[in-house]
C-alpha cells in the first residue's frame, strides 16, 4: 500500500508533463498510466516494473503526431502493442538484448538529449519545434522572448527536484519519504498561484471529448515505419527496465541477508554464552535449529515482532513481460492513451518503498484512475513550466556518465557517439541503424587489426602477435616467420582471444617446418607462459576429480625441470607395492594409475601415472631405495597448495552462495555416510552429492564398534549419536568397496599369524573380526552380488562386512530408539572400485530369513529423472531414503541383471 502511494505520486507529474512534451492531449497521459499499472502490473513477468508513458517514447511520439495527428498515432500504439504481443510469444526478448549496449544506451541518450531541448522552450514560455536541430536554433529566439515568470517557476522546479534528496537531518529524512517530483511540482504550483496567477497552466478537456482512435490513413509504408519504432523504442526500455528492477531486487534481498546475518551473529554470541552458564549449572544447553532459536534469530522488527525478509524473487520472465507490455499497448491505444513501456524511474521509486509484489503496481493504477475523475481541479493548477522543467531533468538524466564510462572503456564511444548524433539529426530509428553500421565497421576493423613485432634477446627470438588472428593478419604473419633464421630458438607469443583455420594452419607448418632444420619453437599465451599442450588436452585431465599425479597442467617443464621429471619417473618405478597390514588403505591390485581412463600424457613433463608399474598380488614388500627418494617439495610447490589455488580460482566463485547460505542456516544433512578411508573412494564423486549433503565418517575398513566395546576409538559411536540424535539423520549408509586393504589385511592375518601384533591398527582391526567370522559361518548362503558370486575371498569379506556393520549398527541405542519409531532406515552399499559401478543392499532379501544377502547394481537414470542415489538435504522434494530398485511384490530372492554403468 505504501509503495503504490510512492508511485502513483511520482507517476501523476511524470505523465502529465510527458503528455505536455509529446503535444498529446493531457487526459491521454493520466490513461496510459493507470493502463500501464493494472494491465502491465496483473499480466508481467516483472512483477516489481512499473510501467507507464515513457520517456523514452517521447521523440517518437510527438513526431508520429506531428505527421499523422493524434487519432491515427492512437492506432499506431495499436500495432506496436500487437507487434510486441507477437514477438513475446515466439519468446524473441533476450534477442532484442542482443543490440550492443553501446548502440542501447546512446539510442536512450540520443532521446534524452531531445526530450531536454523540447522542453527547455516549454520552461521559457514558448512550444517545442518538430525536431531536436530546430530546437537548438530557435533556441536564441526563444530567450530573446521569453517572460521572467515561467523560467523562474522552472528553475524552482530544477532547484528543488536537485536539493530535495540532500535535505538533511531528522525533518530531511521526513520529508524525503515523499517522491522529489512530487514536491517540486507542489511547491512550484503553491508559489505560481501566488506570485504569477496568469502563467500557463494544465488544461484538462472534458472526458466527453476525449478522441479515440481511427482507421490510420496514410502510406503504408511510413505507418509500418512507425509502428516498427515505437514498437523497438518501447520494447528496448521495457527489456532494460526490467533487468533494472532485477538488480534492484537483488541489491535489497543481499542488503537484509546481511543485516539479518549480523543480528543471527548476535544472537547467536548470547546463545554461546548461554550454552556456557548452563553446561557450568549441569544443564543441557538447547540444540540449534530449535523453534526457540529459530525465532531468536529471527530479524526482529518495530515493538519486538518479528520481521519477515523480502522474498527471493525469480529473475524476470522477459517474453511474459514483452506480452504484457502489448497488451497494455493495445488497450491503451483503444482508450485513447499515450504509448506504454516500463519506466526504470518508477520502477526504481516502487522497489526502493519496499513494494514485494505486483499488488503496488496494479494499486498505483487504479489511484491515478481516481485522481482522473476527482482531482482534475487540483491538476489544472499545476504550471506547465513545472511539467517541462520535471521532463527536461528526466530526459538529462537518461544521460548516464556511468553508461558513458563504461562504453568509454570498452573502447565502443564511438558507437555510443554515432547513435546519439544519428538519433538527434534524422530520427530514432535512423539513428539506431547509424549506429549498427558504425558498430560493425568497428567490430571488423578490430578483427582485421593485429600487430605482429619481433625482437631478439640472448640469441632467442620473441614473436609477438597482439590481436585476432585470422586470414586477413596470414600474408603479414607468413613474411614475418619467414624471416627468422631456420635454426634459431623461437617463442611466438599469442596475445588474442580468436584464431582461425587459415592462421592456425599458417602456424603449424611453419612449426613443422622450422622444427624439421633444427630449429625450436614455443608457444606463449597473453601473460609469458608457455603453452605446452593443446588447450583440450589440458582440459581433458584436469578435472577436480582428476589425481593430481594426472594434472599436467600443474607438472610443466616450467615448474620441473627435465632432469627432475626424470629422477622422479627414477624413483616412481622403483617403489614397491606395500603390503596390507601396514597400508590398510591399499590392495592387491592394479594402481588407480594403471587401471585409469585413457590420459594422454605429456611428453614434456612424464609423472608417476605413466612409469608406475601394476603391483602384483602377493608380492613381498620391499624398501625404497633412500638414496633415490626425492626431497621433499618447498610447501608453494606442493601439490596440496596447487590443488587449493586451483579451487580458489575455478570451483570457489560457483560454489561460495551456496556456502554462504549454508553459513549462514546451518547443516541439516538428512544422510549418515560411513566408508572407508580409502583416497580412491571420492564420495561426493560417486553420490553425485554436494555442501550439506552427506554428514560423512571416514576410517579404516568402514568399521562400525559396537556399542559395549570395551577397546578402541568412540568417535565412530560419538559420531552416530550426534548424527541421530542431533542433526536428525533420515538414513544411515554403510560403504564398503572391492579391494579394501584393511580387509585383506584381516584375511592374511587369519591364515598366517593368529596373534595379531599390539599395535593401533591391529587394535582397530579386531573390530572386523565378527566380519570374519560371518564368512566363516556363512556356509551355502554367502553375502553376493546381483547375478554372480564373489570374485575372491577379499570381495566376499568386503560384502559381508558391509552386513556384519549394519548389525553392529542396530545394536546402538540411539539408533535402535530411531528404527522402532519408524524415523530410521539403514542401508548397505558396496562400490566396486575398477568398475566405477555402485551396488544397493536389497533390502527384500536380507530380511527373509535363510536367504543369502544379495547386492544389486545401480542402473543409469534416465536424464529427466533423479540422478542422485542419496536425495540432498535441501531438495525441494520430500527426502527419501535411498531404495534399490526391484519388482513390485517380490515373492523369492530377486536377482537384477546389470543393465549399465
Amino acid at each position: 500500500m505504501s509503495a503504490s502511494v510512492t508511485v502513483f505520486l511520482l507517476a501523476i507529474p511524470m505523465s502529465l508533463g510527458l503528455a505536455v512534451a509529446m503535444g498529446a492531449p493531457l487526459e491521454a497521459g493520466l490513461i496510459s498510466a493507470a493502463v500501464g499499472g493494472i494491465v502491465a502490473g496483473l499480466l508481467g513477468g516483472t512483477p516489481l516494473q512499473v510501467s507507464g508513458p515513457s520517456a523514452g517514447l517521447t521523440v517518437v511520439t510527438a513526431e508520429t503526431i506531428q505527421i499523422y495527428g493524434w487519432r491515427t498515432t492512437c492506432a499506431i500504439t495499436i500495432g506496436a502493442g500487437l507487434l510486441q504481443l507477437a514477438l513475446g510469444s515466439l519468446r524473441a526478448a533476450r534477442s532484442a538484448l542482443a543490440v550492443s549496449p553501446a548502440i542501447v544506451h546512446g539510442t536512450l541518450a540520443g532521446i534524452g538529449v531531445a526530450i531536454a531541448l523540447a522542453q527547455l522552450h516549454i520552461v521559457l514560455g514558448g512550444s517545442p519545434q518538430s525536431s531536436a536541430i530546430s530546437n537548438v536554433l530557435h533556441l536564441p529566439d526563444q530567450l530573446a522572448r521569453a517572460s521572467p515568470a515561467a523560467p523562474l517557476i522552472g528553475a524552482l522546479t530544477v532547484a528543488v527536484l536537485v536539493l530535495w534528496p540532500l535535505l538533511p537531518g531528522r525533518a530531511g529524512r521526513f520529508l524525503r519519504r515523499v517522491p522529489a517530483a512530487l514536491a517540486s511540482v507542489g511547491l512550484a504550483t503553491a508559489v505560481a498561484a501566488w506570485a504569477a496567477p496568469s502563467i500557463a497552466r494544465v488544461d484538462l478537456p472534458s472526458w466527453r471529448s476525449h478522441a479515440l482512435p481511427e482507421m490510420p490513413h496514410g502510406p503504408v509504408l511510413g505507418l509500418a515505419t512507425a509502428v516498427f519504432t515505437m514498437m523497438l523504442v518501447a520494447s528496448l526500455e521495457s527489456l532494460l527496465a526490467a533487468v533494472a528492477v532485477d538488480k534492484l531486487a537483488a541489491d535489497r534481498s543481499r542488503a537484509h541477508s546481511t543485516d539479518s546475518a549480523a543480528r543471527s551473529g548476535e544472537v547467536r554470541g548470547h546463545e554461546a554464552r548461554e550454552a556456557d552458564e548452563a553446561r557450568e549449572n549441569g544443564d543441557r544447553p538447547a540444540a540449534a535449529g530449535t523453534p526457540a532459536t529459530e525465532a531468536a534469530t529471527a530479524p526482529a522488527g518495530p515493538g519486538g515482532t518479528k520481521r519477515p525478509a523480502p522474498p527471493l524473487r525469480k529473475r524476470s520472465d522477459l517474453d511474459r513481460e514483452l506480452r504484457a507490455q502489448g497488451v497494455a499497448n493495445a488497450v491503451s491505444g483503444l482508450l485513447g492513451g499515450l504509448a506504454v513501456s516500463g519506466g526504470a524511474v518508477r520502477s526504481s521509486a516502487n522497489v526502493r518503498a519496499g513494494a514485494t509484489g505486483r499488488a503496488s503496481t496494479v494499486l498505483h493504477g487504479v489511484w491515478i484512475l481516481v485522481a482522473s475523475g476527482l482531482l482534475v481541479t487540483l491538476l489544472e493548477r499545476i504550471p506547465l513550466a513545472a511539467l517541462g522543467a520535471l521532463v527536461m531533468m528526466v530526459g538529462l538524466k537518461m544521460v548516464s556518465l556511468a553508461h558513458i564510462r563504461n562504453v568509454h572503456k570498452h573502447r565502443e564511444f564511438l558507437v555510443y557517439g554515432a547513435t546519439i548524433a544519428g538519433v538527434l539529426v534524422v530520427g530514432v530509428l535512423k539513428g539506431v541503424v547509424i549506429g549498427i553500421v558504425v558498430a560493425v565497421a568497428v567490430a571488423l576493423h578490430r578483427l582485421g587489426r593485429t600487430r605482429i613485432s619481433v625482437s631478439e634477446q640472448n640469441g632467442q627470438h620473441l614473436v609477438v602477435v597482439r590481436g585476432q588472428l585470422t586470414f586477413l593478419a596470414v600474408p603479414r604473419l607468413s613474411r614475418v616467420l619467414g624471416r627468422l633464421p631456420q635454426d634459431a630458438d623461437v617463442v611466438l607469443e599469442l596475445d588474442g582471444s580468436f584464431m582461425d583455420h587459415a592462421a592456425y594452419e599458417t602456424i603449424q607448418d611453419w612449426s613443422n617446418a622450422h622444427t624439421a632444420h633444427g630449429g625450436q619453437v614455443a608457444f606463449a599465451g597473453r601473460s609469458g607462459g608457455r603453452i605446452a599442450e593443446p588447450a583440450a588436452a589440458a582440459h581433458s585431465c584436469c578435472r577436480p576429480w582428476t589425481p593430481w599425479r594426472n594434472h599436467h597442467c600443474h607438472d610443466q617443464p616450467e615448474h620441473a625441470p627435465p632432469a627432475e621429471a626424470g629422477h622422479r619417473a627414477d624413483a616412481t618405478a622403483t617403489e614397491a607395492p606395500q603390503h596390507p597390514a601396514s597400508a590398510p588403505g591399499t590392495a592387491h591390485s592394479p594402481t588407480p594409475a594403471a587401471t585409469a581412463g585413457p590420459t594422454a600424457p605429456s611428453p614434456q613433463a612424464p609423472t608417476a601415472a605413466h612409469t608406475r608399474r601394476p603391483a602384483q598380488t602377493g608380492s613381498a614388500p620391499q624398501p625404497a631405495a633412500a638414496g633415490r627418494r626425492r626431497p621433499p617439495r618447498p610447501i608453494r610447490d606442493h601439490r596440496l597448495v596447487r590443488g587449493l589455488s586451483s579451487f580458489q580460482r575455478d570451483t570457489a566463485p560457483l560454489v561460495r552462495g551456496e556456502l554462504a547460505r549454508l553459513a549462514r542456516e546451518g547443516q541439516r544433512p538428512s544422510q549418515l555416510f560411513i566408508t572407508c578411508a580409502d583416497s580412491r573412494l571420492v564420495t561426493s564423486m560417486i553420490t553425485a552429492s554436494g555442501p550439506g549433503d552427506l554428514f560423512t565418517v571416514r576410517n579404516i575398513g568402514n568399521l562400525v564398534p559396537p556399542p559395549d566395546a570395551e577397546e578402541g576409538d568412540h568417535s565412530v559411536g560419538a559420531a552416530i549419536e550426534y548424527a541421530v540424535d542431533v542433526l536428525g539423520v533420515e538414513s544411515i549408509t554403510v560403504c564398503g568397496h572391492s579391494g579394501c586393504g584393511a580387509m585383506n589385511a584381516l584375511l592374511g592375518a587369519a591364515q598366517e599369524a593368529p596373534e595379531a601384533p599390539d599395535t593401533s591398527l591391529w587394535r582397530w582391526l579386531r573390530h572386523g573380526l565378527p566380519s570374519l567370522a560371518r564368512v566363516s559361518s556363512a556356509g551355502d548362503a554367502p553375502v553376493r552380488l546381483s547375478g554372480r558370486l564373489p570374485a575372491d575371498a577379499v570381495e566376499q569379506l568386503c560384502l559381508t562386512n558391509v552386513v556384519q556393520q549394519l548389525d553392529h549398527l542396530r545394536a546402538h541405542p540411539s539408533v535402535a530408539r530411531r528404527i522402532g519409531e519408524g524415523t530410521l532406515q539403514l542401508h548397505g552399499m558396496y562400490f566396486h572400485v575398477a568398475e566405477a559401478q555402485s551396488y544397493l543392499l536389497d533390502e527384500d532379501a536380507s530380511t527373509e530369513s535363510g536367504t543369502a544377502e544379495v547386492f544389486d547394481p545401480i542402473a543409469p537414470a534416465h536424464p529427466t529423472t533423479s540422478t542422485h542415489p542419496i536425495t540432498p538435504a535441501h531438495s525441494a522434494e520430500p527426502t527419501h531414503p535411498i531404495e534399490p530398485t526391484h519388482p513390485a511384490e517380490p515373492t523369492h530372492p530377486v536377482e537384477l541383471t546389470r543393465t549399465g554403468g
